[in-house]
């Protein structure tokens, strides 16, 4: 059965750039969900079984930080992995975002290489 993942950022643009580097990198999804803030992630992730959420930091009403300690409240959806996907990849920024559960961080601009790289363990 494929997996699903979901790719959390408020830019529609980088929402498709993400999913292209992800058939790049060769890893096939059967399914790829979208969501443009962290409360939509929430949304989504109450809706649908998902394998692993890409999430930028930045965005409006929910923030990637504030989504991934609503996530870690969630006993149905907490165990998730989560990768960060930043322009800011600083490491307080990043250790601060592992300390709520997050698994890693990709930097923007990234490689279909650097998403096969940090996603392949997870998956």
């Amino acid at each position: 059965m494929g997996k699903t993942v979901l790719i959390v950022d408020d830019s529609n643009t980088m929402r498709k750039i993400v999913s292209r580097s992800l058939r790049q990198a060769g890893i096939d999804f059967e399914q790829i969900l979208e969501a443009g803030d962290g409360q939509e992630a929430l949304d989504v992730l109450a809706a649908n079984k998902v394998d692993v959420v890409l999430s930028d930091i930045n965005m409006p009403n929910m923030t990637g930080l504030e989504f991934l300690k609503a996530k870690a409240e969630d006993d149905a959806i907490k165990d998730i992995p989560v990768i960060m996907i930043s322009t800011e990849t600083g490491a307080d920024i990043i250790d601060e975002a592992k300390s709520y559960g997050a698994k890693g961080a990709i930097k923007k601009p990234f490689t279909p290489d650097l998403i096969n790289e940090t996603l392949g363990p997870l998956l």
